[in-house]
């Protein structure tokens, strides 16, 4: 970590017209400074003004937390507050000291907790509360090719769960029984948290988000595996991978998977710097539209991802924000038929100096396992 990234921050936030932006605990706040700081009701913020130092507002008990953590090397000042103290006045105070004013304008991060977003309102009345993704989202959606390299490592990590799913998906076995082996097989191949894992069999699949449940799998079942954790550094990984589970899919199944297929590949291959946001959620729609199944195609075609599973950019019809080198998001469309089941490609790629490389390399057939 170094202090570039804060600053880059301020000359955007000075560029927008914001006086001030406020990230509490978070992503935002790891990506500027390196400390992965805990949520909680105590406010711990990076204060950056668009004039003047940035500094940290952060309980005295943490304090020697920041220092020994990434964040205590940048050299930012650490405004320690006790118990009793008013950690929004102290924040307020400091900011329009840099400033020579109250700030009009503040951005606080999405995410960030409301208690903390109103008390930083309360403390600069006349201030108007905005968000802070206008600004961050521009630094944060264009990866380093340090952060490539991460993202790599955990594309590479979830191939393997993916690589042992004969293993762990078993006609008999059930849902939540798959989802407790792969949610450790995750932690196994190389993340230390495990974000989500979606084991959708049979009917089920045709549920995108579908939780966890105590369906049993038969034989025969299309089941749908959408999984992702976080390594040590924070980086995220998401990959959705379908199987048949002991016996062959269904003629009508495997003509229609084809289609889906097809999409998937006609969204990668049209990635590279310029084309939109929206153009790629297209390619991918109109292939699956065009084979008669649009309407089963519910959900956008992708997203970022980066220190979050979801973030910026969003491929999705009126994006219209054209790609960069750096830039790395899922491809993942799907096909779900209410009632019967559903199968989703998802990989993660990365916009190139010249076109597209993509981050997971596992089978994008519909994989037959035996029982």
């Amino acid at each position: 970590m170094t202090v570039d990234r804060v600053h880059a921050a301020r000359a955007l936030a000075a560029e927008s017209g914001t006086d001030l932006l406020v990230l509490t605990p978070g992503s935002d706040l790891r990506y500027l400074t390196g400390y992965d700081a805990h949520a909680m009701e105590r406010l711990t913020a990076l204060a950056v003004p668009r004039q003047g130092e940035p500094f940290l507002v952060v309980p005295r008990l943490e304090a020697p937390m920041v220092e020994v953590s990434p964040a205590g090397a940048l050299g930012l000042d650490v405004l320690a507050w006790d118990e009793t103290d008013d950690p929004f006045a102290l924040l307020a105070g400091a900011a329009a000291a840099r400033l020579g004013s109250a700030p009009a304008r503040v951005a606080v991060g999405a995410r960030t907790w409301a208690e903390h977003a109103l008390g930083v309102q309360r403390a600069l009345p006349g201030s108007a509360l905005e968000l802070a993704g206008p600004v961050l989202d521009r630094l944060r959606m264009v990866k380093s090719p340090a952060e490539v390299e991460e993202l790599a490592l955990a594309g590479a990590a979830i191939d393997r769960v993916h690589a042992r799913m004969a293993e762990l998906l078993r006609v008999g076995r059930t849902e939540a029984a798959v989802g407790a082996d792969i949610a450790a097989a995750i932690l196994e191949e190389g993340h230390v948290g495990v974000d989500f894992t979606i084991v959708g069999s049979g009917p089920n699949g045709a549920s995108p988000h579908h939780e966890l449940s105590d369906r049993t799998i038969v034989a025969g079942d299309v089941v749908v595996i959408d999984i992702g954790g976080k390594t040590a550094t924070g980086y995220r990984s998401d990959c959705t991978r379908t199987y048949v589970v002991g016996g062959s899919a269904a003629p009508d199944v495997a003509e229609w998977y084809g289609v889906l297929q097809a999409a998937q590949q006609a969204a990668v291959a049209v990635v590279r710097p310029g084309v939109t946001a929206e153009q790629v959620d297209a390619a991918a729609r109109q292939v699956i539209a065009g084979a008669g199944w649009g309407e089963h195609f519910i959900h956008r075609t992708g997203h970022g991802i980066g220190l979050d599973s979801h973030e910026a950019p969003y491929l999705v019809e009126g994006n219209d924000l054209p790609l960069e080198p750096g830039m790395a998001f899922s491809i993942e469309p799907g096909i779900y038929l209410a009632g019967r089941c559903g199968a989703r490609i998802e990989d993660i790629v990365v916009c190139t100096d010249d076109g597209v490389r993509s981050l997971n390399v596992g089978p994008r057939e519909l994989v037959e396992l035996p029982g």
